[in-house]
């Protein structure tokens, strides 16, 4: 079963059964789960108790850059839309001066294994203000020989230029936001890039030797077809990137209001979204690449692919990965920290931002802190979306009966083989791996529950 690269098409009534509000699981307690009584003097707490590991242990680095020239009416990210270069300086300015209240809590671990620039836009900055902040950052800290060091880029916005210094400052992994090519999806959706912008990027980025080349698409925007669909997917296939990651749009317009800007009746219903995704996987497959976690695709010899073979790859804020480190330190607005068996994540308002490190403090707004039973079960959920396998032990077969139980229904309509103290999800299951995850949260079965995207 492992082998199979191919996705069953669910009946009609799988998918009325299933097609319900779930999260999405990149973190475990959900974020409706955390708390504003969580706050700085709790975080600096945690980040001492990380430090306390010892200096030998890495840590992985997430720095948030929020800064865009435009938005994107489907984006769920925490972005300031601006055309000021200079904002970016007084950005840098405090990313630094947090970074420094970090470092004297961590003490001597300043290892890193994982580095990841995310946005926002990352490469709104400039050539000289990308070059200051990396310095800014490894006057602290010290990425290893073989570390993973990732940015997230804008095809239409970022130079070769700002590519080229990227690369000789000891980034190696590029992650491409294209979500679909098709120009009438691109303008109702108010994120415009050419074919041919995409394509120049992606072979500048291989010249100048990044590995791990990633594409994001999403599937379920307004005026998407199978038909459109097919010919973006033809496009992204002849550039042949070495990872693909092809996300569920969610439309929460009620939360995020820019989305009322583009037309909900054009949205396409579940059974053609789910559609538009099988399309893709089995478009994937057939040009070689292999299933990795919930939605993601990589060329055989990458290394999540392998990693997903022999049952170890990971998962944090910043996605799949195997140089996922026991600590994720988080800089800038909203970033989440994941340190010392809890979540603590800043303050989204750049003026509150601010505010809190002019204070001398950090800028935690909200966390939380895992009990035991918060982390056996977020190891559990985390095995079943990344490598759709979990083995629950003698003990844990104990511990989850009644969830066991719960997870019959889910065995008899051939979505999870169970054999002894192993779960395995199949073929069809990993269309609705979302659904047996949840079947593991102790949280979902409160009266009443956050609001989360369809799982379809």
């Amino acid at each position: 079963m492992r082998a199979s690269l191919e996705i069953p098409t669910p009946s009609e009534e799988l998918m009325r059964r299933y097609d319900v509000a779930g999260p999405r699981y990149t973190s475990y307690p959900t974020a409706p789960e955390w708390q504003h009584a969580f706050g700085t003097t709790d975080y600096a707490e945690r980040l001492e108790a990380a430090g306390a590991v010892g200096a030998d242990e890495p840590l992985s680095l997430y720095v948030h850059l929020p800064f865009c020239r435009s938005l994107c009416w489907y984006c769920g990210c925490n972005v300031v839309i601006s055309k000021e270069q200079e904002a970016a300086d007084v950005y840098i300015d405090y990313l630094l001066k947090e970074l420094e209240q970090v470092e004297a809590r961590l003490g001597s671990r300043r290892k890193l294994a994982q580095v990841h620039w995310g946005g926002g836009t990352p490469t709104f900055l400039s050539e000289a203000q990308l070059e200051r902040l990396w310095r800014g950052l490894t006057r602290h800290f010290s990425p290893l020989p073989d570390a993973e060091v990732a940015v997230e880029v804008h095809p239409a916005i970022t130079t070769p230029e700002q590519l080229t210094l990227l690369r000789q400052l000891g980034f190696n992994r590029v992650s491409m936001g294209l979500q679909d090519f098709d120009p009438r999806v691109q303008e109702v959706t108010h994120r415009i890039q050419s074919f041919e912008q995409t394509k120049a990027l992606l072979e500048h980025a291989r010249e100048l030797g990044f590995s791990g080349v990633n594409f994001d698409l999403i599937y379920g925007l307004p005026h998407q077809t199978p038909e459109s669909w097919a010919r973006t997917l033809e496009q992204v296939l002849s550039l042949r990137p070495d990872r693909l990651a092809v996300y569920s749009f969610a439309f929460i317009p009620e939360v995020l209001k820019h989305q009322r800007r583009m037309p909900a009746e054009a949205l396409p219903d579940a059974r053609t979204k789910l559609g538009l995704f099988r399309s893709a996987w089995a478009a994937f497959a057939e040009a070689g690449y292999r299933p990795i976690g919930m939605d993601h695709f990589a060329v055989p010899e990458d290394e999540l692919a392998r990693a997903q073979e022999r049952r170890v790859l990971g998962r944090n804020f910043q996605g799949y990965t195997v140089k996922a480190a026991s600590d994720v330190v988080a800089l800038g607005s909203t970033g989440i920290s994941d340190v010392g068996g809890a979540y603590a994540q800043n303050v989204r308002s750049l003026p509150r931002y601010y505010e809190r490190i002019d204070a001398g403090g950090f800028a935690t707004e909200r966390g939380i802190r895992l009990t035991e039973d918060d982390r056996r079960r977020r190891a559990l959920i985390t095995q079943l979306m990344c490598n759709f396998w979990v083995d629950l032990g003698e003990e844990g077969v104990r511990d989850f009966a009644p969830e066991l139980e719960r997870l019959r229904p889910l065995e008899e309509d051939g979505l999870v083989l169970r054999e002894g103290s192993q779960l395995e999800v199949t073929p069809l299951g990993r269309l609705f791996v979302r659904n047996v995850a949840m079947v593991f949260d102790a949280y979902l079965r409160r009266a009443e529950r956050p609001r989360f995207s369809r799982t379809v």
